[in-house]
This record gives structure tokens, sequence and C-alpha cells, in this order.
């Protein structure tokens, strides 16, 4: 029994020991004398207050932390809706930092970081926000942030970063994957690092094998994806209620009279919970392929959770060979890749 307690106490010096002190030290300007800002750590998804700083007469605010690993926090103001300002400390570093309280945008803008690598990314990402809110163009993030992490994948707030993009994954799996091989090796139990790589690992992407989808057609015959191998197939999750499915299905129709001579098939997968709706529709739409499938499990479709669809319409190019050519070509993106493939 002794002995145990002595390895126990052991293991706990231990990693007592490896603990390391991080500071940083932060000037804000244009808070309020004796502005409180609250110190908050994530917990089950959810961001936790775990400590409470109060800003001096100059809005000058010390934080401490004392840990063996890299640590994830959000500065944040005691209000509904406040601002957020995210940390990535690094054991031993000592930081130090100014951001200034944009009220009116609701938003903390960094301006100048000293002795972090991370902070002074989440900087560039704090800049690049303002010019975004003060221009009035919401869509510079998304054009510029990728530039920038790019440039920078080892950095390890790109993990965090990164994640700006997960409704649009597939669009940007390059970059989670620069990101994730540059990290991988050096950060394997960090959140942000294991949760791109998981990311990655469950995608199904361009270059890949299509999975093949086995479900019930409506006279409740199986039809297979697979037996579709040799043709050029468009996977088309849709459903009766989705309205911009139905305002994209007559250019469906059309891709599929021009193209199916040549080989240009359409598998469509409905995410209807409705038998009678899901016919009428193919029937209103003039759906007139044969190989319509759906096990009416709505967003639960077999289907439609292997591809990882969370939206529709959604679709899926799959060329002869069965490998995935795009994901969510539509319109007038769609009819130029299928003149491309059978112009060749």
């Amino acid at each position: 029994m002794k002995k145990h307690l002595l390895l126990a106490l052991g293991l706990l010096l231990a990693l007592g020991a490896a603990a390391q002190k991080t500071t940083v030290n932060c000037t804000f300007s244009g808070l309020p004398d004796g502005t409180s800002i609250l110190v908050n750590e994530p917990h089950g998804g959810r961001l936790m207050p775990t400590d409470t700083l109060k800003a001096d007469a100059k809005g000058r605010v010390k934080l401490e932390r004392y840990s063996a690993t890299p640590e994830f926090l959000v500065l944040t103001l005691p209000q509904e809706k406040s601002p957020l300002l995210h940390f990535i400390l690094l054991p031993k570093e000592k930081i130090t930092l100014e951001a200034t309280y944009m009220p009116a945008l609701n938003h903390f803008d960094l301006t100048s970081v000293k002795g972090s690598d991370n902070m002074a990314l989440y900087k560039e990402f704090s800049n690049l926000n303002t010019r975004a809110m003060l221009e009035q163009q919401p869509g510079l993030v998304a054009e510029e942030l990728a530039s920038l992490l790019d440039a920078h994948p080892s950095v390890l707030m790109s993990a965090f970063l990164v994640t700006y993009y997960e409704q649009a994954f597939e669009q940007y799996a390059p970059l989670y994957k620069k990101i994730r091989d540059a990290l991988i090796g050096q950060y394997p139990d960090d959140e942000f690092v294991k949760h791109i790589d998981s990311r990655l690992r469950t995608a199904i992407l361009p270059g890949m094998e299509a999975p093949d989808i086995e479900l019930p057609s409506p006279d409740g015959s199986a039809l297979r994806l697979s037996d579709l191998r040799g043709k050029v197939v468009l996977v088309d999750f849709w459903a009766s209620w989705c309205r911009p499915c139905r305002m994209e299905n007559p250019n469906v129709v059309r891709l599929y009279q021009r193209f199916h001579d040549k080989g240009f098939e359409i598998f469509s997968v409905s995410l209807d919970q409705s038998r009678d709706a899901w016919l009428k529709a193919i029937q209103d739409d003039g759906l007139l392929w044969p190989h319509h499938v759906s096990d009416l499990r709505g967003w639960n479709s077999t289907a439609g959770r292997l591809y990882g669809i969370s939206s529709i319409p959604a679709t899926v190019l799959v060329d002869r060979q069965g490998n995935i050519v795009a994901r969510n070509l539509r319109g007038s993106e769609l009819e130029k890749k299928l003149t491309e493939i059978f112009a060749q």
C-alpha cells in the first residue's frame, strides 16, 4: 500500500514539475475603467468562465497560467453577445499584447503582439475581421484567411482558425490536410489537431472511391450505385420538401437529356420521409431517369450519413471507374465539368 502511495506521489510530482508558467500582459484601449474580463475554458462543447481579471485605470490585465501542454482560452466581457478574444498559450511563454475594444463592431482588434507565434497569427486574423467589418465586406475573411493559413501551417493556431471553413470542408480539405500534416507529429493530443485529423479520416473527397449505396427504389427493389460502374454518375441528394432542390431539378433534367446518350446517369437519393410526397415530386418534376432510391429516413438516411450530407441539394460526381470527381457541382459548373469529361 505504501509503495503504491509513493508511486502515485511521484507521478503527481513529475506532472507538477512538467507544468511551466506562462504570462500574458494585455493592455486594452477603449474599455471603461475597472472593467472585468472573464477567462473562459472549453468544457463539453461550451465555454465556461474559470477566472475574472480586473483591468486597471490604464486598461492593463495580467494573466498567469501553469501548464505542461498548450492551452486554449477565450477572454470575454461579462455581457451578452460579448466579443471574443481567443488564445493558444504554450508553456513558458511571456506574451505582451495590445487590443482595442470596438463596441460599435462588438469586436476586439489586436494591434500588437510580442512573444507568441500563435497570437501573432491570431492578430492577422483579428485585423482581417476588422477590415471586413469596417469595409462591409463579409466575404473578405473567407477569401484571405486561406492564404494566411497556407503560409503558416506549422503554427498551432492554424488548427483552430481553419475550422472557420467547417461548412465548406470539401473545398478546403487540402488546407486542412496541410495543417494536419504539419502539426500532428508535434501536437498529436491537441483537440483541434485531433478534430481536423478526424474530419480528414472520415471525409469522402475527390479522388477517393465512392462508397457504394444500396437502397430501395420506388417499387421496393434494391438499387446499387456500383451497378452503374462504367458510366459517369451524378449522385444527387434531394427531397420533395427542399425548395432549392426542386428549383434545381429542371437543370438536372436538361443535363440528363443532353449527356445521357454519351454515358451519363443520375442516381437520385431522396431524404424524404413520405413515400407519397417523394413519388409525386418525381412525377411533377419529370425526373425521368430510373435510378431513384430512398430509405425514407429523412436526415437519418443511411446514404446521407455515409456521405456526410448536412444540407441539400448536394451532389457527388463519380467517374466511370467509380471514383469521386467533384462534390456539390450544380448549374453551370456541373455543365462545364460534364462537357469537359465527355469531350475526352
